[in-house]
């Protein structure tokens, strides 16, 4: 029987023993879950800051490009309007409309002296018109806009 107790009592030993050791690799298991489980709301924490800032920076994206289209659009237009504008734009040799006629001298593009007296002539022409006053401003006016040199 003292044999038996003390088999008995050597079993509840180690079975006493193999239950601390499991309370302790439960606890400490238990707190690395928990660890792990902290860890993890923090890293989805900064997960849910991260895709935040980058919704935010997609909008902010978004509204440039927007702003950026319309800007593209503008000068787009702006380049149609300018195109227009030359399709109407008179040759360069061709300066009807601007106090010169057609056939009134030639085109070439360099001035001559006769050129430059003739252009003299006009501007006086113009000068004396200006500072005259009542009925001879139209007489002055017909016989600038008609004379030739």
């Amino acid at each position: 029987m003292v044999h038996e107790w003390r088999k008995l009592s050597q079993t509840f030993e180690e079975i006493k023993a193999e239950n601390i050791g499991l309370k302790n690799s439960s606890v400490e298991s238990s707190n690395a879950q928990l660890e792990d489980t902290d860890s993890l709301k923090t890293e989805l924490s900064k997960m849910m800051i991260e895709n935040d800032l980058l919704r935010n920076r997609s909008c902010e994206l978004k509204s440039e490009n927007e702003r950026l289209n319309e800007v593209m659009s503008s000068w787009t237009k702006s380049s149609v309007s300018l195109s227009k504008l030359h399709e109407t734009e008179k040759p360069l040799n061709d300066k009807s409309g601007l106090g010169f006629y057609v056939g009134e001298r030639s085109s070439e593009g360099t001035s001559t002296q006769s050129d430059l007296a003739y252009d003299n002539d006009r501007i006086n022409r113009k000068n004396s018109l200006r500072s005259s006053e009542g009925g001879g401003l139209n007489k002055l006016l017909w016989d600038f806009k008609f004379s030739k040199p």
